[in-house]
């Protein structure tokens, strides 16, 4: 069951010129950095997934839209907020001060200016506290069979990204785990998508992770993952299958 609070003054415009979907269970600490860094006239859509530090009281005082999303998990949190969203552009961040939303500005401009369908982050790790030997681990090992199955030479699977909304809605994602991100970027490149990644700081997050703080959160992420690349590719026209593995790309 979802619900939609908006406070009464909104930081955004009406109809706000981007949404930004930030997945959130028991992230009170880290909230005000990250609402603090949402560009002017974008609107903050906090999706509360089971809260019980406060989070969604938090986000509502410091001007955030909240969306409540009672099943658990990443990518039942990530599609409530897309579908609660009504700009016409769409972002991701998470919500535990690891990345900063106001990255998001160059990825948006991208997208609005028809450069690219998608803009992913690379995390580039600042401490070795940022990012766990075994996280990375996992995240390389997706990488290389990402490609393997789209031909697409990322080098990271993260949370910090752009597309446009109606777009995105069109893809039919299907998984409410740790799949969420992977399916999202699998079936924007079988559907021919421009996908671009660009560099961008990750720091220690606040508080507790809820995936890849132990190595069995990190291999069960892999494990929902690894089911959605066994997902079967559509059929695409040779053109849109080398759109793909080039459109966006940096070599």
């Amino acid at each position: 069951m979802k619900d939609v609070t908006t406070p009464p003054t909104s930081p955004c415009a009406d109809p706000p010129c981007v949404d930004v979907v930030l997945p959130c269970l028991n992230e009170a600490e880290a909230l005000p950095w990250v609402l603090a860094r949402i560009p002017p006239g974008w609107r903050a859509l906090v999706v509360d997934n089971g809260s019980t530090d406060g989070s969604a009281d938090i986000a509502r005082a410091l001007g955030a839209s909240v969306v409540h999303e009672s099943r658990r998990g990443f990518g039942a949190a990530c599609h409530a907020g897309l579908a609660a969203a009504t700009a016409d552009i769409v972002c991701f961040c998470d919500c535990d001060a690891s990345l900063d939303p106001s990255l998001l500005v160059p990825f948006v401009r991208q997208v609005r200016d028809g450069e690219a369908d998608l803009v992913l982050g690379r995390r580039r790790p600042k401490g070795r506290s940022a990012w766990p030997a075994h996280a990375r681990a996992g995240n390389l090992a997706l990488a290389r069979l990402l490609r393997r199955r789209t031909g697409l030479r990322l080098h990271d699977l993260g949370p910090l990204r752009a597309a446009r909304r109606e777009s995105l809605l069109d893809l039919g994602l299907t998984d409410r785990r740790s799949g969420y991100p992977l399916q999202m970027v699998v079936r924007a490149a079988d559907e021919g998508w421009r996908i671009a990644e660009h560099d961008v700081p990750y720091l220690p997050r606040t508080g507790a992770s809820k995936v890849t703080g132990t190595w069995r959160g990190t291999w069960q992420a892999v494990r929902d993952m690894s089911r959605v690349l066994g997902e079967p590719a559509p059929h695409v026209t040779q053109g849109a299958a080398h759109d793909a593995t080039r459109g966006g790309i940096p070599r």
